[in-house]
């Protein structure tokens, strides 16, 4: 059975819980409720496992912060022995609109601090990421604020249908492939 490790990117703490940087976090909350998947604290993280149509899902919510994310990626590809095209990272993305995803199967960091990680301690960049669009709609200075602020509830909406989009996405990944998951989500 082939094994997809999904591992979404976001800070654990209750304060960055609704925060646009953990929006990683948030797509693999919806489908492990959507494939009724139990969470359970392990090393590096939380785990969630699930098998849909003949493909083993193990989702990753490192608790490692943001910034040492490959350490936990890392420690969990070593241990269900995946290889990098078995990987998907799901990632807030600056540069795209609010709910837009752009499915990659490589690229550099962005100025991420958790790809930076995870480009790092993989040493390449060649790996699939599932990038879901945060926009950029603050002033000049405030990144960090705005990344780590909540969504308005204005965007509310668009960031649930963005939510779902990507939890299809991931399934697309695994069951279709990333080229026919790319022509379907990167519209």
């Amino acid at each position: 059975m082939t094994k997809f490790l999904i591992a979404g990117l976001g800070n654990p703490g209750s304060e960055y819980s609704n925060t646009r940087h953990n929006i990683g976090f948030k797509v693999l909350d919806a489908l492990a409720a959507q494939k009724q998947a139990e969470w359970e604290l392990q090393k590096y993280g939380h785990v969630s496992r699930f098998t849909h149509k003949g493909k083993s899902f193990i989702l990753l919510k490192p608790d490692t912060y943001m910034n040492l994310s490959g350490k936990a990626v890392q420690y969990w590809m070593q241990k269900e022995k995946t290889n990098l095209q078995q990987l998907l990272v799901v990632t807030d993305d600056l540069a795209l609109p609010t709910g837009k995803l752009r499915l990659k199967l490589k690229g550099n960091d962005g100025g991420h601090n958790g790809l930076k990680s995870i480009n790092e301690t993989l040493g390449t960049q060649d790996y699939p990421r599932l990038r879901y669009g945060i926009g950029n709609d603050f002033p000049r200075g405030r990144q960090v604020e705005f990344v780590l602020g909540n969504w308005e509830e204005s965007e509310k909406e668009i960031v649930e249908q963005g939510i779902q989009s990507a939890v299809e996405a991931i399934i697309a990944f695994a069951l279709e492939g990333p080229g026919k998951a790319m022509t379907k989500f990167n519209a």
